[in-house]
């Protein structure tokens, strides 16, 4: 299995439905259902549209947490020639890593592990909303001076825009812990049956 070490520079909690946003704090207690206090937290979500499920459906949340890295957030920065620094908390997420530069692409049943023995399984890519890009188009402004587009955010964050998943072992995960990466590959003897 290969892997990979990073660093928690950034943890956050959303606690508003309506709010785009999560605020830095210090740490975060995850639980078997998610991060204690983050709007995210519960074993199932309302699917919506563009679900495999009808919108409505109870389903289960596979939406515990939400990562990105410092180095893709950087790159978002750039293409799209930011004024005002964007930070994970204000694209609504809940950890950053500084390290693991291609986190977004990071295959399902990846594990990161923490020192206080927390696990978080990697379950998708979180493509970037429309809802958020047009956040950032309201919130934050160009070096140039020119208006920035309601879609430019989605645009400039294709696959870089983070992960989604659930908790894998409950624990505590703070600003300054390492953060170890286990890179899913199928097992030999699967690989063996479908090639």
């Amino acid at each position: 299995m290969k892997h990979i070490t990073g660093k928690v520079v950034e943890v956050n909690l959303g606690k508003a439905e309506d709010e785009l946003i999560k605020h830095a704090c210090d740490s975060l207690q995850a639980e078997l259902d998610g991060f204690v206090g983050d709007r995210h937290q519960s074993i199932s979500r309302v699917a919506w549209a563009g679900d495999k499920q009808p919108e409505g459906t109870i389903r289960r949340n596979e939406r515990q947490w939400s990562a990105m890295s410092v180095e893709e957030i950087a790159d978002i920065q750039q293409k799209m020639d930011l004024k005002e620094p964007l930070t994970a908390g204000s694209l609504s997420v809940n950890l950053c890593f500084q390290g693991i530069p291609q986190l977004s692409l990071l295959p399902k049943g990846s594990i990161l592990k923490f020192s206080s023995g927390c696990e978080l399984m990697v379950e998708e890519y979180n493509p970037p909303c429309s809802e958020m890009s047009e956040k950032v188009a309201n919130n934050f402004s160009t070096n140039s001076g020119n208006p920035i587009s309601k879609n430019a955010f989605s645009q400039a964050a294709i696959f870089t825009r983070g992960l989604v998943g659930v908790i894998e072992v409950a624990g505590q995960i703070r600003v300054g812990d390492e953060v170890k990466v286990e890179i899913y590959q199928p097992p030999v003897w699967m690989t063996n049956i479908i090639s």
